[in-house]
Formats: structure tokens, C-alpha cells, sequence
């Protein structure tokens, strides 16, 4: 990609292009983490440990991130985090030892979810909300959305591929080893589109250097009912709830992965419904009143006789639950500066990681004491106090687009 390439190209379409790439990646490698564990002989309980790991380690950097983006050049920090993609891809590959399989999660970018929470989410925040004006704000959010969802589900139905190994020579665990060493592949062209975003100079305003300003206390009030939501949600992150379908209905890799590509496709196409609705009902309300009916599908699926009655359940979970995603992303963005928008972004991202990375291993102690249907009990109960929480303290706290 040259010169020319990087003229022509909107810093959006690099945008969209990187996070096609990446969530392919997390799409498959949020199955097969858990097939590649058990297939190495760890326990329930150790899978869930790795995906505490992960999600902590994730938490810790995008934190960090986040400050930096207020005064760093944001392309050079999203081309760090590739390079991190491609080691990260490459180390799962090569390692055996659960220690050293501990310290890669920890340190990496691998995604046992099914969104994507990672170090790359807060730059990319902040470099979309730069481009666009508030009108069109939550669209462009919703479009980003769809691009990363439909790409994960592509990326679930990929992670089939290791059962068609045996027709090619290849014994099953190698074929997984191969799909990490792929997962660093898009690692580095993600980074050749992160490359085309032109450079920008630091905002020069004395609020970037504190990272948060005037907003402080919205973000700070966001990020405590963020860490509520991101708990939740660590009970049925998508490799638990992959584990959840091999061991409760002995669901195979191949049924699994056509599963979560429906599943991803229905979430994918919610995005632009919810920014349709937003338009309509406002940010707040479109989060809230989706989210509570998604909450009680899960919940129904938990205590579901039969397998087809839990993955009809769980689709329509699927068809739910992520129409908060833009809109949130957009919320945070508007009720902030510009300056305060990295930040902003990483302290309400954060305890999506923070918070969510404590109940994976929670979720895999209780799937190892064999309280399989606890995990997503919990899960869709304290989902449900989040969103009553958030209706009531930010009904009245308007983006500029609904002020009008």
C-alpha cells in the first residue's frame, strides 16, 4: 500500500477494513480457545482461568492506552496493538505449558468474547467520533458495529476447520495450532490498513493532558454501571458459552461454529435497527429496552430441556443484546469533549475487561461443580439491575443530536 493508497483512503474505511480483520480473528479463536485447552487435557475451571487472564491483561492496557491516546499519536499506538495481534497469534501457536499459554492471555490481544474488547477499541473510538458530525455519529457507529460482527461470524463458522483437518493429513490440534498462526496473519494486514490512516498532531488543549476534564464525573458514573454489565457478561463470554454447549448438549465443533455465525449475523444486523431506534426513542432508552428482553432469553435457555430450544433461545438473545453496543459507543462519545474522547473511551471500555475478567473463572468453577445453568442465571439477572440503573440515572443526560 503506498502513497497514493493512503490519499484516497477515508480513515473510517482503514477503520472498518482493521476490524473486519481482527474480529474474523476473535470469531474463531473464541472457539476454538476453549476446544484447544480441553484438547491439551486442561479442566473446565483452567479455561476459565485463561479467559480471566486474558480479559484482565486486555483491561490493564486499553487503560493505559487510553491515556496515552490524549497525547500520542493514536495510528502509532493501533500499530503497536497489531504488532501485539501477531506475537500473540504466533505465541498460542507455539506454547504448551498452561503456565507460559497463562502469561500469552495475559499480555496478548486474544479475545475469549464474543465483542470486541480490546486495546484497540479506545483509539478506534476516538478516531471515528473525530470524523464524523454528531448527526451521523451513532450511524457510523452502527456501521462499524456491523462490519465487526458479521466479520466475527464469518470468523465462528472458520472455526470449523480444524474438523475437516483429518482429510488433509493433519491431526486436529495442529489444525488449531494453524488457525493461530492465521490469527497473526490478520494481525499484520490490519496493521498495513493502520498504516493508511494519515497522522494527526495531539489536540492542543490543556484538558488532554489531565485525559479527562469537564466530563469526568458522567464517565467515572458510566464506567461504575459499565463494571456491572462487563461482570455479567463475563459469565457467558463466548467461550464459556461455547463450553457451556459441549458439555451441557455434547454440541460438536462444527455445530458450534454454524451456531455462533447465525448467532453473530443476527447481532450484526441489529446494529443498524438500533440506530434507526435511537433516532427515534433516544440512546438511553434503545439500550435499556433491548437489553432486558435479551436478559430473559438467556435466562429461559439456562433451565431449556433441549438442545434446539436453548439455541432458538439463544438467538434471540443474540438478536437483542448487542443493539446497545453502537448507541453506548456513541453515547460515551457525545457526552464528552473531544479532547476527553480516548479516555473517555478507555474508562468506560476498561471495566468491560476489568470487571467482566473476574467471573469467567467464577463461570468455569461452577461449570466444574456442575451448576452449568447458574452461570448464564447470573448472568441475565445482574444485566437486568444494570439497565434499571442506567435508565434511572441517565434518562435526562441528552446527546447534542437529541437537545434539539
Amino acid at each position: 500500500m503506498d502513497a497514493d493508497a493512503q490519499k484516497t483512503l477515508h480513515p473510517a474505511t482503514c477503520l472498518f477494513a482493521a476490524r473486519a480483520l481482527r474480529d474474523f480473528g476473535d470469531g474463531f479463536v473464541a472457539v476454538l480457545l476453549p476446544a484447544y485447552l480441553l484438547a491439551r487435557g486442561f479442566s473446565a475451571f483452567e479455561v476459565g482461568v485463561i479467559a480471566t487472564a486474558s480479559l484482565l491483561g486486555s483491561a490493564l492496557l486499553t487503560l493505559a492506552v487510553g491515556f496515552l491516546g490524549a497525547t500520542w499519536d493514536r495510528r502509532r499506538l493501533l500499530l503497536a496493538a497489531a504488532s501485539l495481534m501477531i506475537a500473540t497469534g504466533i505465541a498460542f501457536a507455539v506454547a504448551h505449558d498452561y503456565a507460559v499459554l497463562f502469561v500469552i492471555a495475559f499480555v496478548g490481544t486474544v479475545n475469549p468474547s464474543a465483542g470486541s474488547v480490546s486495546v484497540f477499541v479506545p483509539l478506534e473510538h476516538a478516531v471515528l467520533a473525530r470524523e464524523v458530525a454528531d448527526a451521523a455519529r451513532t450511524k457510523m457507529f452502527a456501521r462499524y458495529s456491523l462490519v465487526g460482527a458479521l466479520a466475527s461470524a464469518a470468523g465462528a463458522l472458520a472455526a470449523a476447520l480444524p474438523d475437516l483437518a483429518p482429510s488433509t493429513g493433519l491431526d486436529r490440534l495442529t489444525a488449531i495450532k494453524m488457525m493461530f498462526v492465521l490469527y497473526a496473519l490478520l494481525g499484520m494486514i490490519g496493521g498495513a490498513f493502520y498504516w493508511l490512516i494519515p497522522r494527526r498532531r495531539p489536540i492542543d488543549n490543556p484538558d488532554a493532558k489531565a485525559a479527562l476534564g469537564p466530563s469526568r464525573s458522567v464517565v467515572y458514573r458510566l464506567a461504575a454501571l459499565f463494571s456491572l454489565d462487563a461482570f455479567a457478561g463475563g459469565f457467558v463470554v463466548q467461550s464459556l458459552l461455547a463450553l457451556w454447549l459441549f458439555e451441557r448438549f455434547d454440541l460438536s465443533l462444527a455445530s458450534a461454529g454454524i451456531f455462533f455465525f447465525w448467532s453473530g449475523v443476527l447481532s450484526a444486523f441489529s446494529f443498524p435497527v438500533a440506530a434507526w431506534l435511537s433516532r427515534r426513542v433516544g440512546l438511553i432508552n434503545t439500550m435499556v429496552f433491548t437489553h432486558i428482553p435479551s436478559s430473559i432469553a438467556l435466562m429461559l435457555a439456562a433451565v431449556a430441556p433441549t438442545l434446539p430450544a436453548a439455541l432458538a433461545l439463544l438467538l434471540i438473545r443474540a438478536a437483542l443484546s448487542q443493539m446497545d453496543v453502537p448507541t453506548r459507543s456513541s453515547y460515551v462519545m457525545a457526552v464528552v469533549t473531544e479532547a476527553e474522547r480516548a479516555a473517555a473511551a478507555s474508562l468506560t471500555s476498561v471495566p468491560r475487561s476489568l470487571a467482566a475478567a473476574v467471573s469467567p473463572a467464577l463461570a468455569g468453577a461452577l461449570f466444574a461443580a456442575s451448576f452449568r445453568a447458574w452461570p448464564l442465571l447470573i448472568c441475565g439477572a445482574l444485566k437486568i439491575i444494570y439497565d434499571l440503573l442506567l435508565l434511572v440515572q441517565f434518562r435526562h443526560i441528552k446527546p447534542p443530536e437529541e437537545q434539539r
